[in-house]
């Protein structure tokens, strides 16, 4: 049996419809190479029923079975047996053992946004990306965070240091929408922002405020009052902090310009994601008041450090709740023991969870109207993984209550399935089955920098198996709206780890981030960002160039005037080949060439292929694709749009046709490749310039 030509998925190729509704008839294919099998057999637990074939082309027969989806979740795989030859075909391909795990999934009713498959996004760190409006900027000296006075940086161009958490460049809302036309052109669909709400530190993972957008990055019509003095170490004279963020005027101010910032968004046809951290607080959250914010600004009720009777005493757990605890009770638990990062108490209170999904409410509502959640550290929510789910059950139903195409996205390290059945989040940052395969294989580094694995630098099998066994943990419609990063605020900058040095800032120094990096390598990763299943979300910065150590050196501001503007031109190239081939927007993927430092693999959807080949050698090499194995002719021609090599790329069209169902082709030294079936319908103005016989290019011309 030609175990290299079974092939089925979750795409629409394979399943249709691919989203089914309980009720809803669904027809499921199986492929075979043609006339290599006597028998094909759908699986359902312990139900097997006989396929038939329905079609078939030059090298393979489809074979397929209909069903009815139930209100149940349907786990099914296939047999296919060729004389006594017997082969199962699961999520990890032929020769699996059946395990349920490992089973293909129908969840009825359960949809991911259309427009979030497959979507370019771009990730903005606010403070870092550009200074809009000078007034809003944090001053040195406003108040104090983490036992000393926060610092204003002057300096755009200086590196985060070690302790950076209360350092600010004054990045803002305004800046973002001073540089939507960059982001537009860089073929961005959906803009997520790092959180914006009201918080004392510059990542704002530390919320103050739910319910309003930060003046510091919103606007400030009303200010006054004093600083802290340089050797301060509370905020009982943070006069003008109270001022700024706990007046009305700049709230208020601050929730209109993100509405008319939103709006802008939506008229350009972009989406907004906001980052939702609802598993702790900050301790300057008004809810809990240790820093004594809202006690002075005046009109709030009393905060549950403050007072045991504050209508907010059960939003926390307290491990001393006696009388005798209170003004000032410390005995709050904390995320991780930080007691800055005050963990909420769901389970304890009925009146914390009605706030948190009003809040949910509010921002997908009108008129901010944003299209979605990125959810911080959702797994850890609550205390107990009982609870956890519950939530997240009553989360969805809020949110997709009021918009149903609202994208929920959760932070998550491992096996996310619990949380991927429909009924809790949509998808998540793809941290397993996209950053760790990428970045160990091309670069054999940890995704911090904080170690390197020889063993699996280059090894391709590896890279497949680590793909394959990860996506076999997500159904394929939360694949195709995973974040497929290279890098993001929480760990070294993709370009860093090219450079294949173990370190961060505080033991080897900004400037060694950028040493010996590999331009060329970060091109053959974008390659795959652009062109694997998901959602290529790019970390501001990193199309220009940006380097760094894990956080904070992660966050260094964006290089305005100082691009990179060759690398910036790539990205734009790329993403407009992702978004404009429906195969690389929501298509199957099928593994096709593993070797040392060399992979390819394709994409199909209904009359599209792609193939993306790697090598990262570091000299010139000959491969032979297979790509009969995507339904590829010998007598279709293939186009090649791209070509990245250690020098730069070419963004010229050269044309190839395979050769007894290769491909074959010469690959330079640290170079990758995409190749499209029919070209024409792509770049229609065409010279027929072909590749010479042994795959070596022979002339290029450029795509006008």
């Amino acid at each position: 049996m030609n175990q290299d030509a079974l092939f089925s998925a979750e795409t629409e190729d394979y399943r249709s419809p691919m989203e089914p509704e309980a009720g809803q008839e669904v027809c499921l294919r199986m492929r075979t190479a043609k006339d290599d099998a006597d028998h094909v057999y759908y699986i359902e637990g312990e139900n097997e029923v006989p396929m038939e074939k329905a079609a078939s082309d030059e090298y393979f027969d489809y074979y397929e079975h209909r069903i009815t989806a139930s209100a149940d979740q349907v786990l099914y795989h296939f047999k296919v047996q060729k004389g006594q030859e017997i082969c199962l075909y699961n999520r990890l391909g032929s020769g699996g053992d059946g395990r349920p795990e490992f089973d293909f999934k129908i969840t009825p009713g359960f949809h991911t946004p259309d427009w979030a498959k497959g979507a370019v996004m771009y990730q903005i760190f606010t403070d870092r990306f550009c200074n809009g409006d000078s007034d809003n900027d944090v001053e040195s000296g406003e108040y104090v965070y983490i036992g000393e006075p926060v610092c204003r940086v002057t300096d755009w161009r200086k590196n985060p240091s070690a302790m950076d958490v209360g350092c600010f460049y004054g990045g803002d809302l305004q800046g973002v929408w001073d540089k939507l036309d960059y982001i537009q052109s860089l073929g961005v669909e959906a803009i997520y922002l790092n959180p914006v709400f009201v918080s004392p530190s510059n990542h704002k993972y530390d919320c103050q405020d739910y319910e309003h957008i930060d003046p510091h990055f919103g606007r400030i019509v009303r200010d006054g009052g004093s600083l802290v003095d340089p050797n301060s170490t509370d905020n009982r004279q943070a006069e003008r902090y109270v001022v700024r963020t706990a007046d009305r005027e700049n709230l208020e101010a601050s929730d209109a310009l993100f509405a008319e910032l939103v709006k802008e968004i939506h008229s350009r046809g972009m989406k907004v994601i906001l980052d939702g951290v609802f598993n702790h607080c900050g301790s300057f959250n008004k809810w809990l008041d240790a820093e004594e914010i809202y006690e002075r600004s005046g009109g709030y009720e009393p905060g549950a450090y403050i007072s045991k009777d504050s209508p907010y005493h059960s939003f926390f757990q307290f491990h001393d709740d006696s009388d005798g605890a209170w003004p000032g009770n410390k005995t709050y638990d904390g995320w991780w023991g930080h007691d800055t990062l005050p963990k909420l108490n769901y389970e304890g209170s009925e009146k914390l969870v009605r706030y948190i999904l009003n809040v949910a409410r509010k921002w997908i509502s009108p008129p901010y109207s944003v299209d979605g959640w990125r959810l911080d550290v959702a797994a850890d929510l609550g205390h107990t993984a009982e609870y956890n789910h519950e939530f997240w059950q009553m989360f969805r139903h809020a949110v997709k209550e009021i918009n149903p195409e609202a994208l929920i996205m959760a932070e998550h390290y491992g096996d996310p399935s619990g949380w991927l059945q429909g009924d809790q989040w949509d998808s998540i940052m793809n941290y397993d089955a996209f950053m760790e395969p990428v970045t160990w294989f091309l670069t054999g580094m940890e995704k911090h920098s904080d170690g390197c694995n020889e063993a699996l630098y280059g090894d391709g099998a590896a890279f497949f198996d680590a793909m394959s066994y990860h996506m076999s943990r997500m159904q394929t419609n939360t694949i195709l709206t995973a974040m497929n990063q290279l890098s993001n605020h929480d760990h070294s900058r993709f370009l860093t780890r090219t450079n294949q040095m173990v370190g961060r800032i505080g033991s080897m120094g900004a400037e060694r981030a950028s040493e010996n990096v590999k331009k060329s390598v970060l091109r053959e990763a974008v390659v795959i960002q652009m062109t694997w299943p998901g959602a290529p979300t790019l970390y501001y910065g990193d199309e220009a160039g940006v380097c760094g150590w894990t956080d904070p050196d992660s966050r260094r501001t964006y290089p305005w005037g100082r691009e990179d503007l060759e690398l910036i031109e790539f990205h734009r190239y790329m993403a407009g080949l992702h978004k404009q081939n429906p195969a690389l927007k929501k298509g199957a993927v099928k593994p096709l060439y593993a070797g040392y430092q060399q992979i390819a693999y394709g994409r199909m959807c209904g009359r599209y292929q792609t193939v993306t080949v790697i090598s990262n050698l570091p000299e010139p090499a000959k491969m032979e694709i297979p790509v009969w194995q995507l339904g590829i002719t010998d007598d279709m021609i293939l186009g090649r749009p791209i070509l990245t090599t250690e020098e730069g790329y070419n963004a010229g069209i050269v044309f190839y046709r395979a050769e007894n169902g290769m491909l074959k082709v010469t690959m330079p030294s640290c170079s990758g490749a995409v190749f499209v079936s029919r070209p024409e319908e792509f770049y229609p103005v065409m010279e027929s310039r072909f590749a010479g016989e042994d795959g070596d290019r022979v002339t290029e011309t450029a795509n006008e």
